[in-house]
C-alpha cells in the first residue's frame, strides 16, 4: 500500500490518529525518584509498553512506533547499554507469542548490525510469525537514529540509479526504514524533555507535537487519551489557510 507525503499531498485527517509514535523516556527517573537502581525503571517501561500496545490496538490506531534505543545511547554506561539488550530480548521471548495472538505485527527498524547475533535472529523470527497480522503494525525503533534513516536510504537509492544526480522525494521515500507506514500523525514524548531527539526526522514533518512530564513507567492508558483529546483539538493545516480547512470535503 502506498502512503502519501504530508508535502506532497494533504493526508485525510480522522479523530483517532492512525500512526502514534513515542518518546518512552523517563525510565531511569522514575526508578531513582524511588531509590531504586536504573534497571528496575526500564523493566517497569517493558510492563508500560504492554498496557499501551493493547490501549493503541483497543483503540483503532493501526501502527505505534516505540523508540526503544537510539544510536547515541550507545555512549550510555556499558553496564546499562548491556541490561538494556537482555531486556530487549527477554521481553521479545515473552511477548511474541501474546502479540501474534492478539493480531499484532512486529517491524524492528534500526541498524541491527550492532547487536548480538542471537538477538538479530530473534527479531527476525517474530517479525516473520507476525508478518500477516493486520489489527496493529508496532515498530520498534532499535539502534535507530533519523539521520542513519535518511543517509542509509540515499545510499540505497544512489546504488539503485548509478549516474543519476537528481532524485525527487518520491523516488527516495521506498528507501526509508518506515516505508510501509503512513507517517505519524502523533507524536508524544514523556519525561519532561522537549525534543525530537534525532526520532523520526523525515517522517515527523506534519505531525502533531505532545509533550507530558509523566514518566514512561506511569504513563498508561488514561494518559494516552489526554494526548488524543489533545490531538482532537488541533487544526492540521498542512501548510493551508484556516479558511480552506472549513470547505467542504477539505477533511474527513
Amino acid at each position: 500500500m502506498k502512503h502519501h507525503s504530508s508535502t506532497q499531498s494533504v493526508p485525510a485527517v480522522s479523530a483517532v490518529p492512525r500512526h502514534v509514535a513515542i518518546i518512552m523516556d523517563g525510565n531511569g527517573r522514575w526508578a531513582t525518584k524511588r531509590f531504586l537502581p536504573r534497571v528496575a525503571g526500564h523493566g517497569k517501561g517493558v510492563e508500560a509498553v504492554r498496557a499501551i500496545v493493547e490501549a493503541c490496538a483497543e483503540r483503532g490506531i493501526e501502527y505505534l512506533t516505540l523508540f526503544a534505543f537510539s544510536s547515541e545511547n550507545w555512549r550510555r554506561p556499558q553496564d546499562e547499554v548491556s541490561l538494556l539488550m537482555r531486556l530487549f530480548m527477554t521481553a521479545l521471548e515473552r511477548e511474541i507469542g501474546r502479540m501474534h495472538t492478539n493480531g499484532i505485527r512486529l517491524r524492528v527498524i534500526g541498524d541491527l548490525s550492532r547487536f548480538d547475533q542471537k538477538l538479530q535472529d530473534m527479531i527476525a523470527r517474530g517479525e516473520k510469525l507476525t508478518a500477516g497480522n493486520q489489527r496493529l503494525t508496532l515498530s520498534i525503533c532499535a539502534n535507530y537514529g533519523g539521520r542513519w534513516d535518511v543517509m542509509q536510504a540515499v545510499g540505497k537509492l544512489v546504488r539503485e540509479h548509478p549516474g543519476v544526480a537528481d532524485f525527487s522525494e518520491e523516488a527516495l521515500a521506498p528507501h526509508l526504514a518506515m516505508a510501509y507506514a503512513p507517517e505519524p500523525d502523533l507524536f508524544i514524548r514523556t519525561g519532561g524533555e522537549q525534543r525530537i531527539s534525532n526520532f523520526l526526522l523525515w517522517q515527523l514533518a506534519y505531525s502533531e507535537l505532545y509533550f507530558t512530564e509523566t514518566y514512561w513507567p506511569d504513563f498508561n492508558a488514561a494518559a494516552l487519551d489526554e494526548a488524543i483529546a489533545s490531538y482532537r483539538q488541533r487544526e492540521r493545516r498542512f501548510g493551508r489557510t484556516s479558511a480552506q480547512l472549513a470547505q467542504p470535503g477539505e477533511i474527513s
